[in-house]
This record gives C-alpha cells, structure tokens and sequence, in this order.
C-alpha cells in the first residue's frame, strides 16, 4: 500500500473517532516502513486539525472531539514507539507543556510532543487544567529550558498572562523561555503579554522550540 494511501486513511481514521481503525493504520505504517514523523505530521495531525476546526464551526460536538482526541493518542503511542526504536537522539532541553488552568481541550498537544521528542526535546506533558502555580512549580523541580501553554478558549487566554506575570513576580523569567499556543492564540497575544514565542502547528512550535534552544 502506498505512503500517500496510509496517510489518507490516517485522516479518516480521526474524522470517524475509530481507534481499532487507526492503530491498524499506524501499525501497517510502520510495516512497510513509512517515516512515522510522516504519518503524524502529514496523517493524524492534519486529521486532528480538521476536528478541531469542525468543533469551531459548530460540525461537530466535545464528545466527538474527545473521542477523535483518544483515537490519535491510540495512533501516537505506537508511532513514538517507532520513532524511538529508531536510535537514540541527542538531547536538546527540556520542556513543561500543559493545557492551562479552566481548558479541559487538548487537541493537537500529543502530536505537538510527538514531533518535539523526535527532535531531542524532552517534553514533560502536565495534562489538562493545570494552574500556573503547578506549572512553574514543575519547571523549577524539572530545571526546565521552556514552558508551553496551550488555550483553545477565550476565556482561559488570560492564564497564558498569568504565568508571565508571575514568572516576572517571582524574578525567575529569564530562566525559562515561554511559547504560546491554542485555536484562539496570536502572535499578537503572545507580544502583548511577553511570551517568547507563538506557534500556530504543530510543525511551526517544533521550529519555534528549536530556535529558543539556540537562544539559551
């Protein structure tokens, strides 16, 4: 079966929230020896990605983005599993990412991690609806190189405020490089409060983590 055959029934596989479907595309992927990076980037994440903005739309429901959400995890951890199986990386830093406090979404998130660990960053996932306090906390017990929030709401952007305040509060800023991003974020949000850097994808926070490493 051919790469751009798999990646196709990849998408499917979420827009349908069919997990047996997409474990048996993921396995058959890594079989005929396609770039598992390829299947979650190209496959999966664009499928998420279709959730998500048929979620904004109205097209869909949370249960069913919840479901898609539990089908791509299936997916991703087979896929890590590829992607690790195939030599070690070398190290890069350290990463506390979490959904912030009030946001119970975390669509797209897994395969933010997935791509930033093939690229020897150590991501270190805090979940959902987590406080700014148990983040920063996380960042200091793990000495942590960069934090990253996500907010898919409106309302739950503030907290994204909240943490470089208090970073600045506690005099511990410049120990952490902070990236930003959800459905509802921007560049310009990310400039207003002084985050370091907005990713938009998946693709782009890989870019943007890379970059602030560089910086360090």
């Amino acid at each position: 079966m051919s790469r751009e055959t798999l990646i196709a029934e990849a998408i499917e596989t979420i827009l349908t929230c069919n997990q047996d479907a997409a474990v048996d595309v993921a396995k058959r992927s890594i079989d005929e020896g396609v770039d598992p990076v390829d299947m979650l980037s190209e496959g999966f994440s664009v499928g998420i990605r279709e959730m998500g903005e048929k979620f904004g739309r109205g097209e869909v429901f949370l249960p069913q983005l919840i479901l898609s959400a539990n089908t791509m995890k299936a997916a991703t951890e087979l896929l890590n599993e590829a992607i690790n199986d195939k030599g070690s990386v070398v190290k890069k830093g350290i990463m506390v990412i979490a959904t912030v406090e009030g946001d119970v979404h975390d669509i797209g998130k897994g395969i933010v991690i997935s791509l930033l660990n093939t690229q020897g960053i150590e991501v270190i996932d805090m979940g959902r609806d987590v406080s700014v306090e148990k983040i920063i906390e996380k960042a200091l017990e793990v000495n942590a190189d960069l934090i990253g929030t996500s907010a898919l709401l409106t309302t739950t952007m503030m907290s994204q405020k909240k943490l470089e305040d208090e970073l600045k509060a506690r005099n511990i800023r410049s120990k952490f490089k902070t990236m930003i991003g959800g459905a509802p974020c921007t560049q310009r949000w990310a400039d207003k409060i002084g985050a370091d850097a907005y990713a938009e994808d998946a693709a782009q926070a890989v870019t943007k983590a890379l970059e602030l490493l560089g910086r360090n």
